[in-house]
Parts: structure tokens; sequence; C-alpha cells
């Protein structure tokens, strides 16, 4: 893969330590927006996953000449919610609310929603704009329900109140590595790892 450098368009922390983790093996530096310099007002205008991811990529491309660029998209869909919140995971409530503001809001409008009513997905969409002007998008999911309560201390955003039941167990309460393995983001990533290879 050619490039100096991938440019992940994102300030989330948490976000980028689960990225460098997989793309570790392309043995090219990761970076956030913030660490290449760039400076970008991304309007999320898109109505689908990947229509933002896009829109993200191509405004850090346009300032990260020569760098391969990607941007994801994701969020939360809850069946019994006509699957909200969706594109507007991270504005739900607004975008300074604190997650566990927005965690217990979900949790409590499924009052009394049963367990097999209560099935979500985590979906990811990632997108990647190539210092040539070509454009790939991937999309990944894990399927699981919503919890009653919010549950474990890791992950970030809703991975509290997001139960797998394969696992018995939030994406909060997943080691790092297992989280990697099994989360929308962590496929997802996998996918566009292998487009990259072949480009």
């Amino acid at each position: 893969m050619s490039g100096k450098q991938i440019v992940f368009a994102t300030g989330n922390e948490g976000k980028m330590r689960e990225i460098r983790s997989i793309l570790a093996d392309l043995g090219v530096p990761v970076v956030s927006m913030k660490e290449a310099g760039i400076q970008a007002d991304i309007q999320e205008t898109g109505m689908t996953f990947e229509e933002n991811a896009l829109l993200k990529a191509r405004a850090a491309a346009a300032a990260a000449q020569g760098s391969v660029v990607l941007a994801d998209d994701s969020g939360l869909e809850i069946d019994a919610l006509g699957g909200e919140p969706g594109i507007y995971s991270a504005r739900y409530l607004g975008e300074e609310t604190p997650y566990q503001i927005k965690n217990a809001e979900l949790i409590r409008r499924l009052e009394g929603v049963p367990d097999s009513r209560r099935t979500a997905r985590f979906v990811c969409a990632i997108a990647a704009v190539l210092p040539d002007g070509r454009e790939f998008t991937v999309r990944a999911a894990i399927e699981g329900r919503i919890g009653r309560e919010p549950k474990g201390q890791g992950g970030f955003g809703y991975d509290p109140i997001f139960y797998v039941p394969e696992l018995g167990k939030t994406t909060a309460e997943m080691t790092p590595e297992e989280k990697n393995r099994v989360s929308h983001r962590g496929k997802a990533l996998e996918l566009m790892k292998e487009v990259l290879k072949r480009q």
C-alpha cells in the first residue's frame, strides 16, 4: 500500500486506540486529523452511514495531500425504536450530552419491552479516499440487544448498554482484544484493510 501515512478523520481518542491496534500490521503510521494538523469543519448531512463517512473522508482528504484518508460513521440502531438513534447516534439528545444520560434515556424508552424485542445493532461504515481520488466504502455490523442497565467500564459511547448474547456481556465488559475481534468497527476495519492491501 502506498502513501506515507493513513489519516483517520476523527478526534475521538477511544476510537483512535481501536483503529491503531487493528491497522498496525499495515506497517504505516495511523494518525488522527489533529495529529496531521488538519482542521476541517465537517457537516454530517448524509442520510446513510456511508454518505457521512465519505463526507468526512473527502473533507479531510482536501487538506491531506498524498495521504490515504479514512473516516467512519457508526451508530446504534434499536429495532423497537424504529432504528433510532441511527445516523444521529452521536447527536442524540445533543452532541455535548454525556453518554450516561443518553444511555439512561434509551433504557427508559425501552421500559417494559421484553428481551426478545430489544434487538439492536452497532453499524459502522468506513470510507477511504486515496491520493489519486479513488473512493471506497465498506460496512459491517454487530448484532445484540439493549441491556436493562449499563454494565462495564471499557469502551465508550453506547458500549455499556449494548449486550452481545453469544459472549454474555456488553461491549463495555469486553477486553480491547475481544471487542476488536467482534465489534462493528473491528469488522469494518478488517474489510477496509483488505481493500487497502489490494490498492
